[in-house]
């Protein structure tokens, strides 16, 4: 299995920490329902007015779509400067440095 990571980050005003937990609840439930995905990690710095998240899709494929697809949601939420990347992640490094992947990987 290669496994895929995908980073988005943008400017966003807020709201955030536990603010951003009750707004983005029930996205994050329809979020993990996302084809191929198999966990988000959401990231905000209200110093910088950032948000975004480092996703892990169980393929290329799945995080391609998955991009596109959130892009265009950003943008309906008038999102600008949006920055999405990804990776393929190196799965022995990373088990070495504990980092969580699925058993199967």
């Amino acid at each position: 299995m290669t496994l895929t990571l995908l980073q988005f980050d943008f400017p966003v005003a807020g709201p955030w920490g536990n603010e951003m937990a009750i707004a983005y609840t029930e996205l994050a439930y329809q979020l993990a329902q996302t084809p191929g995905l198999i966990w988000k990690i959401w990231t905000e710095n209200p110093d910088t007015q950032e948000a975004g998240g480092i996703y892990l899709f169980e393929d290329e494929a799945s995080a391609e779509r998955y991009a596109q697809e959130h892009t265009a949601r950003l943008q309906a939420f008038g999102i600008d400067n949006i920055r999405a990347k990804q990776f393929t992640v190196n799965q022995p490094l990373t088990k070495i440095t504990r980092g969580y992947l699925p058993v199967t990987a």
